[in-house]
């Protein structure tokens, strides 16, 4: 039974895994020229399997005066005259309550546990070499309400399983002594010490080659899909740039791509594009003062991830379209974070390399995974930042409907419910 998977990176990656362990003989097609150089190349690196609260919360309608009139705010908007983007603003808002943030909340915990096992089952049988570790996460806040409210989102999500502390202070720099420059401007943290960090393109290039060494999957880049070939509720094939590539079955597993694609068959997916930014610094002098846990300020929603002898800094979400432009302001912005926040009182001699990409988002936070009305066209896409995370278990999740068997958990919805 042959699958094509569109898309390379982690999501596609991991379906292709998933799948060819299970007997598929698997082609994955992508526009770039190697594994992971789309949304997975340079993410925030933190596998954050118990901290997966969704964007769309409660407290986004107190915050959005803020974030729609501050340029230095965590999130911004540039309006389109574009129903798309509007459909998904109206929907995510819909989406900002109580109810429907604790429920997105308790799946994404589910898959997230999956995901974790799977990727340990994963490592302790082939090794990969990705700079994964169990760092442990600190989650700084800034104001005593905002304590508060992580005080009840760690009763809540205790209750599903999850071990947190809520720390002051002080006790944030015991485990993390290289938050004592700028501990002043928190109040404390929740700290999380099974969470993980690891370099996401790095995975991508070692499962990829094992994919290819030990499955004989096949992976054509530089092969952009521009046509879904279809009739009758049946894919036939997908047109690319070096040809028709045909299969019993078809995933799209490539981020935001997949809602265009997907159009192409009549489903128009909630997916829209959160564009985010990075930089990796990186001093030999300065490698002694990076932090050892994963770092994410809470109020900035910016992330701090040491791998190796680099730090990953990454953050903002920006509702602009698809526009992959690489603005300088927003990364010498996350770069003079991380200086004043580890290394003030050095100068600006480290290597810094910037990076935007395109979060798939859907308006709840929850990704689709699975069946389509399309008899042989399933979907892993919508994972916005938790890709890294989320990939292992929607592999897992995806490979089960494909093959028509029980899902490891039951917690998410099938196909388009997202």
């Amino acid at each position: 039974m042959k699958v094509c998977v569109v898309g390379a990176g982690v999501i596609g990656i991991t379906t292709a895994y998933a799948l060819a362990k299970r007997g598929y003989e698997v082609t994955v097609v992508d526009a770039s020229d190697s594994f992971g150089k789309g949304t997975s190349y340079a993410n925030g690196a933190q596998l954050s399997y118990s901290y997966v609260a969704p964007l769309a919360e409660p407290a986004i309608w107190r915050q959005l005066p803020a974030y729609l009139l501050s340029s230095t705010s965590p999130l911004t908007w540039k309006p389109e005259f574009k129903l798309r983007q509007w459909t998904w603003l109206v929907r995510f808002l819909a989406a900002c309550n109580a109810t429907d943030s604790r429920r997105t909340t308790a799946m994404l915990l589910e898959l997230a546990s999956l995901s974790r096992t799977k990727l340990h089952e994963l490592q302790n049988r082939y090794a990969l070499k990705f700079n994964h570790r169990a760092a442990g996460k600190l989650v700084m806040i800034s104001s005593e309400k905002a304590f508060d409210g992580a005080w009840r989102q760690i009763r809540l999500q205790a209750d599903l399983g999850c071990e947190q502390q809520l720390l002051r202070r002080d006790e944030c720099v015991a485990v993390e002594p290289a938050l004592a420059h700028a501990i002043q401007r928190w109040v404390g943290g929740v700290y999380t010490p099974s969470e993980e960090i690891g370099d996401c393109v790095q995975f991508c290039e070692q499962l990829g080659a094992t994919l290819i060494r030990d499955y004989g999957v096949q992976f054509l880049f530089n092969a952009s899909v521009n046509k879904v070939r279809h009739s009758r509720g049946i894919i036939h094939a997908v047109g690319t740039s070096i040809g028709d590539i045909t299969a019993d079955h078809f995933v799209l597993a490539n981020g935001v791509g997949s809602a265009r694609l997907a159009q192409q068959v009549g489903l128009r997916l909630p997916v829209y594009p959160l564009k985010g930014y990075s930089v990796t610094i990186e001093s030999d002098k300065l490698t002694a003062r990076l932090p050892s846990v994963s770092i994410t300020d809470q109020a900035k929603k910016i992330v701090y991830a040491r791998i190796g002898n680099k730090l990953r800094v990454a953050g903002r979400a920006e509702i602009v379209g698809e526009d992959l432009h690489i603005d300088e302001k927003r990364c010498n912005e996350l770069a003079l974070e991380a200086r004043q926040l580890f290394f003030p009182d050095d100068p600006a001699e480290d290597s810094v390399a910037p990076w935007a990409g395109l979060r798939p988002a859907t308006p709840s936070g929850r990704p689709i995974i699975g069946k389509t009305p399309v008899a042989n066209l399933f979907l892993n896409c919508g994972h916005g930042a938790l890709g890294w995370t989320l990939a292992c278990g929607s592999a897992e999740l995806l490979a089960a409907d494909i093959a028509g068997k029980a899902r490891p958990i039951q917690g998410l919805s099938q196909g388009l419910a997202a």
